[in-house]
């Protein structure tokens, strides 16, 4: 199965306690698209500015992503700045500039609109509502949020969410929605309010899923070798999503089969700046990683 996802493509700033790189590629919509690629045909719908270097457009088309959906208008990239804490499980946004994504209106290429898997990356509720409008008939619909659309659009977020089968966010975002500080409550809370099922990201320390079969729980893979964790949960997001699309078996294994390799993929995202590290994976080695990881869990 093919899948569309809407979001970000950007130029990123970023800083470590260890280095510093400047516009690199990043963005929602491109870490999800390299990630969700391993596993199934992905069609990318993003705008950038005329600055955007023709580099990166290639980089998508080599990995043949569909760049049908990439809007190029006259204008600047959307671009982020951040700094990491010596803890990189916190950051700082230094600068955030949306130029040319500040007025996007996404509309989908009419090959795109038959597509049955939908990734709704980290926007505004009510433009992943219009996004879900135009798909004629979708099979499975993800999305992502965060604290902003929470606090400011929670009507309309929560009009959304029973058009979902599944919404990732984050722990603190959790609670937030559901006004619960107790993880465990605050994920099948939010999960009675539409979608079939929930993933709650806990960075390093893994994820939990709230679905019709209970909770599942996985620890994050291990690594030691973390770089820059800017794009792990979007490339988390795109594991999943992708193995989803390329495995047609029941749940609940597929489901959890599928948070294992978003895990996997996220933590080969993290152990280099941008798309370098991952952009230098194979599905041999994800496969190889995943074997390793189940090994860490057997007891």
């Amino acid at each position: 199965m093919s899948i569309v996802v809407v979001g970000t493509v950007a130029l990123d700033t970023i800083e470590t306690p260890t280095a510093r790189v400047t516009e690199v590629l990043g963005g929602s919509a491109t870490y999800f698209s390299v990630a969700a690629r391993f596993f199934a045909p992905v069609h990318l719908v993003a705008v950038v500015g005329d600055d955007f270097p023709e580099e990166h457009v290639r980089l998508f088309r080599d990995r043949g992503i569909d760049t049908s959906g990439l809007v190029v208008r006259r204008g600047k990239t959307f671009r982020w700045k951040g700094r990491y804490h010596e803890d990189m499980n916190h950051r700082d946004t230094l600068e955030v500039h949306l130029n040319v994504f500040a007025d996007f209106d996404p509309v989908l290429p009419a090959s795109y609109r038959h597509l049955g898997y939908v990734f709704l990356a980290n926007a505004s509720p009510v433009v992943q509502r219009k996004v879900l409008d135009q798909i004629e008939r979708p099979e499975m619909v993800l999305a992502d949020t965060m604290d902003l659309w929470i606090e400011t659009q929670r009507d309309e977020l929560l009009e959304l969410l029973p058009r979902l089968d599944g919404l990732v966010l984050n722990d603190a975002e959790a609670k937030l929605l559901a006004e619960d500080e107790n993880l465990v409550r605050a994920g099948l809370a939010i999960r009675q309010l539409g979608p079939k099922f929930v993933i709650v990201k806990k960075g390093e320390h893994g994820s939990f899923l709230f679905s019709k079969d209970g909770v599942f729980v996985l620890p994050g893979y291990p690594t030691p070798d973390v770089v820059d964790p800017t794009g792990a949960g979007d490339s988390f997001a795109g594991g999943i999503m992708g193995y989803l699309a390329s495995d047609p078996t029941p749940g609940p294994g597929r489901l959890r089969r599928a948070i294992a390799y978003g895990t996997i993929v996220a933590s080969l995202t993290v152990e280099g700046f941008s798309l370098e590290r991952l952009a230098r994976a194979a599905r041999a080695d994800i496969e190889a990683r995943l074997q390793e990881y189940r090994r860490m869990l057997a007891f």
